[in-house]
């Protein structure tokens, strides 16, 4: 069974997300952290598989076939939770990987309910 060695390669995490910091160095990964300075609400796409893909990072929250963002305040995130009580939401993640030398990507997303 082949190990991957981390000194071989270089991971740059284009993400703020502390929950993917944590993963990557509970896995024993060293990273840099690099974020790109866009305007997640710029890019749309119909379906939040799409979308998630598309952000590469993001988290969508799909409610009632409705995508909901990142809340954008306290009182934001209170009235969606309000909102959920009774119905049923879903979050759709995605990861998306480039190998910088090549150019290959891989990627995909994942659906919660």
């Amino acid at each position: 069974m082949a190990t991957t060695n981390s000194s071989t390669f270089k991971i740059i995490l284009g993400s703020s997300s502390m929950a993917r910091r944590q993963i990557l160095a509970e896995m024993g990964y060293e990273f840099t952290v690099m974020i790109a300075d866009i305007d997640e609400k710029e890019i749309r796409r119909e379906k939040p598989e799409d979308l998630v893909m598309a952000l590469a990072e993001a988290k969508v929250v799909v409610y009632e076939g409705i995508i909901r963002e990142k809340p954008s305040s306290k009182e934001e995130a209170r009235e969606f939770i309000k909102g959920y009580s009774g119905g049923q939401a879903a979050v759709v993640g995605s990861v998306l990987v480039t190998n910088l030398k090549t150019g290959k990507r891989k990627g995909g997303w994942e659906r919660a309910e």
